[in-house]
């Protein structure tokens, strides 16, 4: 629904602060205002008993809570069977199996992956997200198949959201030879390098680590690896792309997908390494899984690294689940951290956010701000807490502007 290029949003519910007795967060406080949207933005926010002129145009959000728009940070577009027959998976006893299994399974179904892809934005608008990253898988058998597929899906829904692709070798950049691919795929409008797994399924983590940033160098492009390796074998990895990233000039460029290898160390090893990925400006991407350890995402926060929290599998060859909610997956990740009190889950949204929340670690009013972009989500809640505890229900999702799911 695309609204005026000015209106009014009127009785719209934010959070101002928190009530604290004895020195104690004892729940949110929240008042109600009017904000101005002009071209796309937030252009004033006032108090709800100032006086709007008649002639305005206005939409009554009838007291639902705005909070930021949602980040899917790691998707797999191409991937998903959305729109397919229902199919459980069948278990591999190596990741190598799993490649095959899926290199047949994926170019046999019926469905075609522009319209899988499409089935998944429409879940990821609807539960509020607003940009999407997503991989998309490059090997010589399938060529740029996928990637043009996945970029009819996105352009099918411009203007609803905003996206960044991974040119994503999922059979391993040096394994399947797919250099030049990528390559390709980096001329072609993906903006980030992929990689998996340098040891485990490449063989050679130097090697594949170095091509990696090589492409990434070349194509003025960032990376994003998946990195399962456990242990100091995914320890050692991370180190040394450290060391290249730095090199490079690519801080703030690179982020690293799972990195389960940080949950498999001791805190204070842990800590060692959020000093070295904050200094290299390297982001982690945790899919907050259960059953395995993964990274430590409130201490990499104190050290001051970038950690998003994105869905991942969503119903594909890899796993039957997924339901493409992050707010969801958010509150998995509060449940498993025993974040319980009313500071730790807001400050849980930060990582569906792209780090903004409604209010800083001092309780101060941070957003919404006058020039933010008006992408918001409505919901509803009485404050951020209770929406990443209860994974409360999302009305209305805007972008820039514009109600692209739901009404009021």
């Amino acid at each position: 629904m695309d609204m005026k290029s000015s209106y009014w949003l009127t009785n719209a519910r934010l959070e101002s602060g928190y009530n604290i007795k004895d020195g104690v967060i004892t729940g949110t406080r929240t008042e109600s205002c009017h904000l101005f949207i002009e071209d796309g933005k937030i252009a004033k926010v006032v108090s709800c008993d100032t006086n709007i002129p008649d002639q305005a145009v206005q939409q009554d959000v009838k007291g639902l809570l705005l909070l930021p728009s949602f980040v899917e940070k790691h998707c797999h577009l191409d991937k998903t069977l959305l729109g397919d027959r229902w199919r459980s998976v069948t278990p591999v006893s190596s990741i190598f199996e799993r490649l095959d299994i899926e290199k047949k399974t994926l170019p046999s179904l019926d469905t075609r992956i522009q319209d899988r892809a499409e089935k998944l934005l429409n879940l990821y608008v609807d539960s509020g997200v607003t940009h999407v990253r997503t991989h998309v898988d490059i090997y010589p058998e399938a060529g740029l198949d996928h990637l043009e597929a996945v970029q009819q899906a996105l352009h099918s829904f411009e203007g609803k959201l905003s996206h960044e692709i991974v040119a994503f070798p999922q059979h391993g950049l040096l394994r399947s030879q797919a250099k030049e691919w990528v390559r390709e795929a980096l001329r072609r409008g993906a903006g980030l390098v992929g990689g998996v797994d340098p040891a485990t399924v490449d063989g050679d983590i130097e090697a594949s680590l170095q091509q990696m940033v090589e492409l990434a160098v070349e194509g003025n492009a960032g990376i994003d690896l998946h990195l399962h390796d456990a242990d100091h074998q995914g320890i050692y990895t991370l180190k040394r792309l450290a060391q290249l990233t730095q090199e490079a000039g690519l801080q703030g460029k690179v982020a690293i997908s799972h990195a389960f290898g940080l949950g498999d160390i001791s805190p204070s090893e842990a800590e060692e390494m959020g000093d070295l990925l904050a200094d290299a400006g390297i982001a982690i991407i945790t899919s907050v899984p259960i059953g395995r350890t993964f990274p430590p995402v409130g201490l990499l926060h104190k050290r001051g690294v970038e950690v998003a929290v994105g869905c991942d599998n969503i119903f594909d060859v890899w796993s039957p689940f997924g339901n493409g909610d992050v707010l969801e997956r958010a509150g998995r990740l509060a449940e498993i951290s025993r974040w319980v009190d009313e500071r730790s889950l807001a400050h849980t949204l930060r990582y569906i956010t792209g780090g903004i929340t409604p209010l800083n670690d001092k309780g101060e009013q941070v957003w919404p701000r006058v020039g933010d972009e008006a992408s918001i989500v409505f919901v509803e809640a009485s404050c951020s807490a209770e929406a990443i505890a209860r994974r409360s229900r999302r009305v209305v999702t805007m972008f820039k502007g514009d109600i692209v799911s739901g009404s009021f």
